[in-house]
């Protein structure tokens, strides 16, 4: 609402199968080289949406891309591709792991390393100017960056486009949505709309118990008053109103940050929040009444670990065969639906 329709549609919504194409169990795990468990646990988080792996396996992207040097695209696409066409019995055993991290972590990267792995590893800079390779970093700022960066490689043989044209890639198309914040002044009544764009949704989990009520929390209006007062147009004068956000347009993945990490202090969030392996948005959105808005968990991020510091990143992720795995770095094992549902999770991945 409010913003002129795309003059141009860079990839057609009906192209987009939410639906597995390929039905198999999981692929292999990824090696741990050195602080990278933020950067394994995104990855397989990625590779099982089941939206961007269709697209990725048909290898559409790389065969009408003709960007030079960096592509995260084509990155991601080699990544998904080798990762899920490997058997997880093709990982080397913990205790061969151990003889040659003892022996040389340079040996173990040269050998059995995806190349596409290390050349993320040394493309840091091209997805976020702040990433060190070596450096334990923060698994949703990872995410942010390479999903943006996928913007990017999507943009890049296209110039001037308006901004609704721009948000018709493939990667706007399955992860992003709107969200609406709606001003509505105690004096005259009168109601200010204003739109947002987004990929993920941040939710504050200090006074929530589960996902559901931290979105209650979420869409709850707040009171503008004293120096937060608005600034009303009708009136013409700084007035007392409420504020309040619902999701305007639905994304095909919702993905959900709950704020765990206090970015002043670095201390964690460490309580257990509940959250549903079925979700309906429907009671969050701009238009609360109508059909449920059903959305499906299908993989969990989890950090362990007393501070955003320190710790560790693994994952729980449903393969195209309908199984649940933790995925541990190397480690790929078959787990229950009960125990992924159980976890301290930081990130949650839902499908439409």
């Amino acid at each position: 609402e409010g913003m002129a329709p795309p003059k141009r549609i860079l990839f057609p919504p009906e192209k987009i199968c939410m639906v597995w194409q390929q039905r198999q169990s999981a692929g292999a795990g990824l090696f741990n080289v050195g602080n990278t468990c933020f950067l394994n646990a995104v990855l397989q988080c990625l590779t099982y949406t089941p939206p961007l792996a269709n697209y990725l396996l048909s290898r559409e992207h790389s065969r009408a891309c003709h960007q030079q040097g960096f592509c995260m695209m084509c990155i991601m696409e080699a990544h998904v591709n080798r990762v899920l066409h490997s058997p997880v019995s093709a990982i080397l055993p913990l205790t061969v792991l151990k003889v040659f991290r003892r022996k040389s972590c340079q040996v173990l990267r040269q050998i059995f390393f995806p190349s596409c792995m290390r050349e993320l590893q040394t493309s840091f800079l091209d997805i976020g100017e702040h990433f060190q390779p070596g450096r334990e970093e923060d698994a949703h700022d990872f995410l942010c960056c390479t999903v943006n960066a996928m913007q990017r490689a999507c943009l890049s043989a296209s110039n001037d486009l308006d901004l609704s044209s721009q948000s018709t890639t493939i990667v706007y198309q399955i992860f992003g949505g709107f969200l609406r914040s709606r001003v509505t002044c105690f004096s005259c009544k009168a109601i200010s709309d204003s739109y947002e764009a987004f990929l993920d949704v941040p939710l504050d989990i200090k006074a929530a118990s589960s996902l559901t009520a931290a979105l209650e929390d979420f869409v709850t209006p707040e009171h503008m008053d004293g120096d937060n007062c608005f600034k009303c147009n009708k009136c013409k004068k700084n007035v007392a109103a409420s504020k309040r956000f619902t999701v305007h347009s639905a994304p095909k993945i919702l993905t959900v940050c709950l704020k765990r990490f206090d970015c002043f202090t670095g201390g964690k969030i460490s309580k257990v929040v509940e959250y549903p392996e079925y979700l309906d948005l429907r009671p969050y959105m701009s238009q609360a009444d109508g059909e449920p808005l059903h959305y499906s968990l299908y993989a969990v991020l989890v950090h362990s670990g007393v501070s955003c510091h320190g710790g560790h990143y693994f994952c729980y992720t449903k393969a195209s065969n309908g199984l649940w795995y933790q995925m541990d770095d190397e480690f790929v094992e078959l787990r229950c639906i009960d125990t992924a549902l159980k976890q301290q999770a930081y990130l949650l991945f839902y499908a439409r």
